[in-house]
């Protein structure tokens, strides 16, 4: 499981925020990051955009590339954190999008997940997945990869003031 409280103390300790912007895990994030006290230091909130019209409407991701790939796409997932940072005022956004199943989506099969995170100076970090198992499991473990990419972000940012 991913070490959210320690991601939380990271912001934390340099004055950062995070927003998520939630597709598949419908709230996942969002609770994961919420459920650590103390979170609201650094937690922002957040959008369960579970409709393509919602990820357009609201987080600004381009209809053009809604249309042309669909919502399970690493841009969308970019897009969807940088909406996210931006509406929520936040340092940084995560945003999660993919196919928890049990059937195919878009085209793209069972366990497809993108993840990415927005930072400061429009800069984004992303990362593909290919995962395995339940629904269940491919939510729980889509968090995962985001706070882990998000803490990974932090770590090699050390140096870096932002806020």
């Amino acid at each position: 499981m991913a070490d959210v409280a320690g991601v939380l103390a990271l912001l934390v300790g340099r004055g950062a925020t995070v927003a998520v912007a939630e597709s598949l895990t419908g709230g996942l994030l969002g609770a994961a990051f919420t459920s650590v006290a103390g979170a609201s230091k650094a937690f922002r909130g957040g959008v369960i955009a579970y409709a393509t019209d919602v990820k357009r409407d609201v987080l600004g991701v381009p209809g053009e590339l809604l249309g042309r790939e669909g919502a399970v796409h690493p841009d969308v997932a970019a897009a969807m954190a940088s909406g996210a940072a931006r509406l929520c005022g936040a340092t940084y956004g995560l945003a999660v999008t993919g196919v928890a199943g049990p059937e195919p989506q878009d085209g793209k099969p069972v366990g497809t997940v993108y993840v990415a995170v927005s930072g400061p100076g429009g800069r984004i970090w992303s990362r593909g997945l290919s995962l395995d198992g339940s629904r269940e499991r491919i939510r729980v473990e889509t968090v995962d990869e985001v706070v882990d990419l998000l803490a990974g972000v932090l770590k090699a940012n050390v140096g870096e003031h932002s806020g």
